[in-house]
Protein backbone atom coordinates (compact mmCIF):
# COMPACT_ATOMS: atom_id res chain seq x y z
CA UNK A 1 0.00 0.00 0.00
CA UNK A 2 1.45 3.63 -0.84
CA UNK A 3 0.44 5.97 1.88
CA UNK A 4 0.45 9.56 0.54
CA UNK A 5 0.55 12.98 2.24
CA UNK A 6 -1.91 15.82 1.81
CA UNK A 7 -0.61 18.50 3.11
CA UNK A 8 -0.90 22.93 2.24
CA UNK A 9 -1.47 25.74 4.04
CA UNK A 10 -4.23 27.39 4.96
CA UNK A 11 -7.04 28.23 1.89
CA UNK A 12 -4.81 26.34 -0.64
CA UNK A 13 -7.66 23.62 -1.60
CA UNK A 14 -6.93 20.90 0.02
CA UNK A 15 -10.45 19.67 0.68
CA UNK A 16 -11.28 20.14 -2.95
CA UNK A 17 -7.86 18.08 -3.47
CA UNK A 18 -9.56 15.28 -1.07
CA UNK A 19 -12.89 15.26 -2.39
CA UNK A 20 -11.59 14.24 -6.27
CA UNK A 21 -9.01 11.81 -4.52
CA UNK A 22 -12.83 10.01 -3.32
CA UNK A 23 -14.36 10.49 -6.34
CA UNK A 24 -11.46 8.20 -7.63
CA UNK A 25 -11.75 6.03 -5.37
CA UNK A 26 -8.97 6.26 -2.82
CA UNK A 27 -9.48 6.82 0.84
CA UNK A 28 -8.12 10.04 2.94
CA UNK A 29 -7.59 10.12 6.36
CA UNK A 30 -8.74 14.14 7.07
CA UNK A 31 -6.41 15.19 10.43
CA UNK A 32 -8.55 18.76 10.35
CA UNK A 33 -12.23 16.55 10.79
CA UNK A 34 -10.26 14.20 13.30
CA UNK A 35 -9.38 17.05 15.70
CA UNK A 36 -13.11 18.27 15.10
CA UNK A 37 -13.98 14.98 16.71
CA UNK A 38 -11.29 14.80 19.79
CA UNK A 39 -12.46 18.67 20.44
CA UNK A 40 -15.89 17.26 20.99
CA UNK A 41 -15.48 15.37 23.81
CA UNK A 42 -12.36 12.41 23.79
CA UNK A 43 -10.06 15.42 24.40
CA UNK A 44 -12.04 17.81 25.96
CA UNK A 45 -11.28 17.31 29.86
CA UNK A 46 -7.71 17.52 28.91
CA UNK A 47 -7.38 20.91 26.95
CA UNK A 48 -9.82 22.27 29.95
CA UNK A 49 -7.34 21.65 32.35
CA UNK A 50 -4.36 22.81 29.51
CA UNK A 51 -6.24 25.76 29.16
CA UNK A 52 -9.12 26.53 31.63
CA UNK A 53 -11.89 28.30 30.16
CA UNK A 54 -11.82 27.31 26.45
CA UNK A 55 -14.41 24.57 26.65
CA UNK A 56 -18.46 24.31 26.90
CA UNK A 57 -20.61 21.82 27.74
CA UNK A 58 -17.49 19.39 27.70
CA UNK A 59 -16.71 20.12 23.97
CA UNK A 60 -12.88 22.78 22.65
CA UNK A 61 -14.74 26.21 22.35
CA UNK A 62 -12.74 26.50 19.16
CA UNK A 63 -13.07 30.63 19.29
CA UNK A 64 -12.08 30.57 22.63
CA UNK A 65 -8.80 28.69 22.30
CA UNK A 66 -8.43 30.37 19.19
CA UNK A 67 -8.16 33.20 21.05
CA UNK A 68 -6.17 32.38 24.01
CA UNK A 69 -3.18 31.06 21.16
CA UNK A 70 -3.23 34.19 19.48
CA UNK A 71 -2.42 35.83 22.53
CA UNK A 72 0.13 33.68 24.25
CA UNK A 73 1.33 31.79 20.36
CA UNK A 74 4.01 29.75 23.19
CA UNK A 75 1.32 27.55 24.26
CA UNK A 76 0.85 26.05 20.50
CA UNK A 77 3.27 23.17 21.96
CA UNK A 78 1.38 22.21 24.68
CA UNK A 79 -1.64 22.15 23.01
CA UNK A 80 -0.10 20.09 19.93
CA UNK A 81 1.26 17.76 22.73
CA UNK A 82 -2.14 16.74 23.76
CA UNK A 83 -3.96 16.27 20.58
CA UNK A 84 -0.86 14.52 18.10
CA UNK A 85 -0.92 11.48 19.31
CA UNK A 86 -4.35 11.12 19.50
CA UNK A 87 -4.78 11.90 16.07
CA UNK A 88 -1.90 9.55 15.37
CA UNK A 89 -3.72 6.91 16.92
CA UNK A 90 -6.09 7.85 14.68
CA UNK A 91 -4.44 8.20 11.10
CA UNK A 92 -2.77 4.37 12.40
CA UNK A 93 -6.33 2.60 12.59
CA UNK A 94 -7.42 4.06 9.34
CA UNK A 95 -3.56 2.61 7.45
CA UNK A 96 -4.86 -1.00 9.61
CA UNK A 97 -8.16 -0.56 7.77
CA UNK A 98 -7.20 0.22 4.61
CA UNK A 99 -4.10 -2.18 4.64
CA UNK A 100 -7.01 -5.08 5.86
CA UNK A 101 -9.16 -3.73 2.75
CA UNK A 102 -5.54 -4.28 0.44
CA UNK A 103 -6.07 -0.12 -0.78
CA UNK A 104 -3.74 0.09 -3.39
CA UNK A 105 -3.38 3.93 -2.04
CA UNK A 106 -4.48 5.64 1.37
CA UNK A 107 -4.18 9.17 1.72
CA UNK A 108 -3.63 10.98 5.13
CA UNK A 109 -4.59 15.09 4.85
CA UNK A 110 -2.62 16.35 7.36
CA UNK A 111 -2.06 20.42 7.10
CA UNK A 112 1.36 20.74 9.13
CA UNK A 113 3.08 17.74 7.30
CA UNK A 114 5.91 19.64 6.60
CA UNK A 115 6.24 21.66 9.19
CA UNK A 116 6.40 18.80 11.82
CA UNK A 117 8.70 17.08 9.48
CA UNK A 118 7.00 13.94 9.35
CA UNK A 119 7.21 13.57 5.42
CA UNK A 120 8.97 10.04 6.34
CA UNK A 121 5.31 8.57 7.49
CA UNK A 122 4.35 8.76 3.78
CA UNK A 123 5.81 7.55 0.73
CA UNK A 124 4.60 11.01 -1.30
CA UNK A 125 4.40 14.35 -0.73
CA UNK A 126 1.25 15.80 -2.38
CA UNK A 127 1.43 19.86 -2.14
CA UNK A 128 -2.09 21.77 -2.52
CA UNK A 129 -0.86 25.56 -3.59
CA UNK A 130 -2.29 28.83 -5.56
CA UNK A 131 -0.91 32.29 -5.08
CA UNK A 132 -1.21 34.18 -2.46
CA UNK A 133 -3.58 37.05 -3.27
CA UNK A 134 -5.80 34.21 -3.91
CA UNK A 135 -4.94 32.16 -0.57
CA UNK A 136 -5.53 35.38 1.61
CA UNK A 137 -8.87 36.53 -0.39
CA UNK A 138 -10.12 32.60 0.31
CA UNK A 139 -9.29 32.83 4.34
CA UNK A 140 -10.51 36.21 4.76
CA UNK A 141 -13.56 34.87 3.83
CA UNK A 142 -14.17 32.59 6.15
CA UNK A 143 -16.46 33.82 9.37
CA UNK A 144 -14.44 34.70 12.29
CA UNK A 145 -11.47 35.09 10.15
CA UNK A 146 -9.59 38.38 10.10
CA UNK A 147 -6.44 39.41 8.64
CA UNK A 148 -4.63 39.61 12.21
CA UNK A 149 -5.14 35.83 13.09
CA UNK A 150 -4.51 35.12 9.02
CA UNK A 151 -1.20 36.55 9.71
CA UNK A 152 -0.83 34.85 13.00
CA UNK A 153 -1.38 31.50 11.44
CA UNK A 154 0.85 32.15 8.58
CA UNK A 155 3.74 32.82 10.85
CA UNK A 156 3.44 29.11 12.18
CA UNK A 157 3.41 27.22 8.53
CA UNK A 158 6.50 26.97 6.49
CA UNK A 159 6.67 29.08 3.27
CA UNK A 160 4.61 27.86 0.38
CA UNK A 161 7.69 28.16 -2.63
CA UNK A 162 9.66 25.99 0.34
CA UNK A 163 6.53 23.53 0.48
CA UNK A 164 6.23 23.01 -3.62
CA UNK A 165 10.10 22.69 -3.08
CA UNK A 166 9.84 19.68 -0.81
CA UNK A 167 6.68 18.35 -3.01
CA UNK A 168 6.62 15.25 -4.38
CA UNK A 169 3.19 16.73 -6.46
CA UNK A 170 2.27 20.19 -6.35
CA UNK A 171 -1.45 20.98 -7.26
CA UNK A 172 -2.15 24.26 -8.37
CA UNK A 173 -5.47 25.43 -7.37
CA UNK A 174 -5.96 28.68 -8.47
CA UNK A 175 -7.01 27.49 -11.55
CA UNK A 176 -10.36 26.11 -12.43
CA UNK A 177 -11.78 23.53 -10.81
CA UNK A 178 -11.83 21.15 -13.95
CA UNK A 179 -7.99 21.47 -14.68
CA UNK A 180 -7.53 21.28 -10.68
CA UNK A 181 -9.31 17.91 -11.24
CA UNK A 182 -6.87 16.95 -14.17
CA UNK A 183 -4.05 17.78 -11.82
CA UNK A 184 -5.33 15.36 -9.12
CA UNK A 185 -6.09 12.58 -11.93
CA UNK A 186 -2.62 12.52 -13.39
CA UNK A 187 -0.65 12.54 -10.32
CA UNK A 188 -2.96 9.61 -9.08
CA UNK A 189 -2.21 8.04 -12.54
CA UNK A 190 1.26 8.26 -11.57
CA UNK A 191 1.26 7.53 -8.54
CA UNK A 192 -0.28 3.84 -9.66
CA UNK A 193 2.49 2.63 -10.53
CA UNK A 194 4.75 3.08 -7.30
CA UNK A 195 4.92 0.77 -4.31
CA UNK A 196 4.88 1.95 -0.97
CA UNK A 197 7.28 1.09 1.98
CA UNK A 198 5.84 3.54 4.87
CA UNK A 199 3.55 1.20 5.74
CA UNK A 200 5.97 -1.45 7.15
CA UNK A 201 8.95 1.28 8.22
CA UNK A 202 6.11 3.11 10.49
CA UNK A 203 2.97 2.25 11.01
CA UNK A 204 2.65 -1.96 11.55
CA UNK A 205 3.11 -1.60 15.50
Amino acid sequence: MLIVGLTGSIGMGKTTVAQRLRELGIAVFDADAEVHRLYAGPLAADIETAFPGTTTGGTVDRAKLSAHLVNAPQDFARLEAIVHPAVRAGERAFLHEQSNARAAIAVLEIPLLLEARSEHLVDAVVVVSADAETQRRRVLERPGMSAEKLDALLRRQVPDDEKRRRAHFVVDTSKTIPECHAQVDAIVARLESRRGTAFERHWLK
